[in-house]
């Protein structure tokens, strides 16, 4: 397929992440851009804001007369769009080239020096910190990223032609698309169990991910079951951060490689987990030639991404975060950063959980997870692109959560309970439309300052 002749790029699912990315480059390089999403969301607006035309009706009248031809426009689409969609069936019985985002992405980078960052936790972060690295350095790159990274404002870093750094996404094996000639992999946790089946489904599909690489172009968490250069904190591996203290707010470590120690790295996410993700980055983009002063440059002024332990809020009487995790792996790792940063403050957190078929996999690892906290709120399931599953709600999980100071809310509810809570850090996580919250539970929560 030949991007040169495509003049229209259409895209049916333009709000997701992913995709809004994908958007934003072919915009960038000259196509006509349009799409459909089921709901308005800040990315949506976003993209309207940039002067893409966007319509949240499944109505083909609504598809611009321009988009219409089929000789010269792609239609791009995302997983979650179920089968019955009028939009996408009009393309399929129109004889479009429909690809998936997966597949669009491998065709773009297919010629590039492509950096894939894989793992079911972890990929986002690691991802725009390699991004931010490389581009602060002056490689000529073009990050495509799933989540809006801080001080870009976009889910895109880079304007590069030659270099290219993918999220590797493991939903639906889509990576497997991909086109990697340097790769790493964050987790192998069980997730997706709908798509997979099982554990040892999700770690062969991973496998296959990691041979498109040579073992010393991979990068991987020590205790993986794959063949790589292997990175941990304070254990033995390929490359080790130790010596990790916290200063003024912000990590200060040592890496320790092969041949040599480099002093006094300075990184500003909290958390073991972003120190692995800071050290994954370090270590593809020092094989791939880039000097240790410009790497430790980047990860000092790297920024952080929007709903990655984003503060919203941060002053010495109130602190709220909101997050992104939606696996019980991902909660675990918020809850010890916000204890290692405030390890004497009471913690109030609202959970959405994200999929029925997700929380049915993982209800006793998400009850152990959640109840960590001082005080929990729980909001419905969030369905995205399922049907209810008989028996799987929130109250079924909130029946298992082992904490006194639990309930279940509604979205209204829960400005009220964080309004007249004692609480000194609150904290908002999930993948569903939680985010979307952010702006009011600021202002409920400024109004006690």
């Amino acid at each position: 397929m030949n991007l040169n002749q495509i003049h229209n790029v259409y895209f049916v699912g333009i709000g997701g992440i992913g995709m809004s990315a994908l958007a934003r480059y072919f915009q960038f390089i000259g196509k006509n851009v349009a799409g459909y999403d089921k709901t308005e969301t800040q990315l949506t607006s976003e993209l309207q804001e940039n002067g893409i035309k966007i319509h949240f009706e499944d109505d083909i009248n609504l598809i611009a007369d321009s988009f219409k031809n089929s000789e010269n426009t792609l239609v791009v689409i995302t997983p979650a769009v179920p089968k019955n969609h009028s939009e996408w069936n009009f393309f399929l019985d129109n004889g479009f080239t429909v690809k998936k985002r997966a597949e669009v992405l491998g065709i773009i980078t297919k010629d590039t020096f492509c950096f894939a960052v894989a793992g079911t936790h972890g990929k986002t972060t690691t991802s725009s910190i390699l991004g931010h690295i490389l581009y602060e350095s002056g490689i000529d790159v073009t990050a495509f990223l799933g989540g809006i990274v801080e001080g870009y404002d976009s889910n895109l870093i880079g304007t590069g032609k030659t270099v290219t750094v993918v999220e590797a996404d493991e939903f639906d094996r889509s990576f497997l698309h991909l086109h990697p000639n340097m790769s790493c992999v964050t987790s192998m946790d069980a997730d997706h169990l709908d798509i997979y089946g099982d554990v040892a489904a999700i770690e062969a599909s991973f496998k296959e991910f990691a041979n498109k690489v040579p073992s010393e172009n991979l990068f991987i968490v020590k205790g993986l079951a794959l063949e790589g250069k292997t990175i941990a904190v304070n254990i033995g591996a390929d490359y080790i951060a130790q010596n990790i203290r916290i200063e003024n707010g912000f990590y200060v470590f040592d890496i320790k490689t092969a041949t040599e120690l480099i002093e006094n790295v300075k990184f500003g996410l909290p958390g073991h987990h972003n120190l692995t993700n800071a050290l994954l980055a370090f270590a593809m983009a020092k094989s791939y030639g880039v000097e240790n002063e410009k790497i430790s440059n980047a990860l000092a002024s790297f920024k952080g991404v929007r709903r990655r332990f984003s503060f919203q809020i941060r002053t010495e009487k109130l602190v709220y975060i909101d997050d992104y995790a939606h696996h019980p792996t991902e909660i675990n790792a918020v809850h010890q950063a916000v204890r290692e940063l405030y390890p004497n403050k009471k913690i109030i957190a609202c959970f959405q959980p994200h999929l029925y078929s997700r929380t049915k996999d993982f209800v006793e690892s998400f009850a152990e997870s959640l109840s960590q906290f001082d005080e929990l709120l729980l909001l419905e399931i969030y369905p995205a692109r399922e049907l209810p599953i008989e028996g799987v709600n929130a109250s079924w999980l909130l029946e298992k959560i082992n904490s006194k100071n639990k309930q279940l809310v509604t979205k209204e509810k829960l400005l009220t309970c964080f309004k007249n809570s004692d609480a000194d850090v609150y904290i908002t996580i999930g993948a569903g439309d939680i985010g979307e919250m952010v702006k009011d539970i600021k202002k409920v929560l400024n109004e006690k300052i």
